[in-house]
């Protein structure tokens, strides 16, 4: 007779319950976002074998960016001598480079060109609608500030004041004044840097200590002497090296105007 084996009967798991509590924490652990922070960004160097690798895999680079090749050093294989085609390159990049900084100062030149005939443009207007003396010193006050960028203007005619309402104007020819401008009455030619006080004193007033670099030009002609100045709280506004040539051609306008109105005052 077979014997039979009992075999004991499996339990049955019952369900986990979770607790309250429990199933709040988990139900908090999966809404709950976790922060990441982000980590800063790593400055990779990339070295000659990335390099040449990049250019292997891209042989149009340099036609697309052929102008970097002005900028390349390329040994030639034949070591320390130089081919006549390296050297013709090397000359051409000199000269290139020259013709663009001529270029370049070229447009300065243009454009300092253009500023010059829109403020002798508007110095002409300026003249032509002053009506009396008076007029021309205020219209050159007004000029000379909005478009030369000066800070004071004065001129002094060498004759005897025609009436009292003008005396700051004129100064007569025998004047102690005059001593300071002697040479620049005797040459004739424009003088531009720092004034002396003596000097800034007769032409400016009471703001001759304001007055830093100034231009003294002398007004010699035929019908008409006296001095042009213009000055400016800049010291480096006016200073000898400068041209005198724009200087010259502002007090022949100026000059020809004062001359104008003089003889129809007389």
């Amino acid at each position: 007779m077979s014997e039979k084996v009992e075999t004991p009967e499996k339990k049955s798991r019952k369900p986990r319950v979770l607790k309250p509590k429990e199933t709040q924490e988990t139900v908090e652990k999966v809404v709950k976002p976790k922060v990441i922070k982000a980590k800063p960004e790593k400055i990779t160097e990339i070295n000659a074998a990335q390099v040449a690798d990049y250019l292997k895999s891209h042989p149009d680079f340099f036609i697309e960016h052929v102008h970097l090749l002005e900028q390349l050093s390329i040994p030639h294989p034949s070591g320390v001598a130089v081919s006549l085609i390296s050297k013709q390159l090397e000359l051409f990049r000199l000269r290139s480079q020259e013709m663009e900084n001529q270029l370049i100062e070229l447009i300065e030149i243009a454009r300092g060109n253009d500023t010059a005939v829109t403020r002798m443009h508007k110095l002409n207007l300026a003249l032509l609608d002053a009506t009396t003396l008076d007029d021309v010193v205020t219209n050159l006050n007004i000029v000379l500030s909005e478009y030369f960028l000066t800070d004071f203007v004065a001129i002094r005619l060498i004759q005897d004041a025609p009436n009292s309402d003008l005396n700051g104007l004129f100064v007569a020819s025998d004047s102690n004044e005059l001593k300071p401008f002697a040479e620049e009455l005797r040459t004739g030619k424009p003088s531009c840097g720092k004034p002396t006080l003596t000097q800034a004193r007769m032409l400016f007033g009471f703001q001759a200590n304001e007055v830093k670099s100034c231009a003294i030009v002398p007004l010699l002609f035929t019908e008409l002497e006296g001095l042009l100045a213009i000055g400016s709280r800049d010291e480096s506004r006016f200073h000898a090296s400068m041209g005198h040539l724009f200087l010259t051609q502002m007090s022949e306008v100026i000059a020809t105007r004062l001359i104008t109105l003089l003889q129809s005052a007389k």
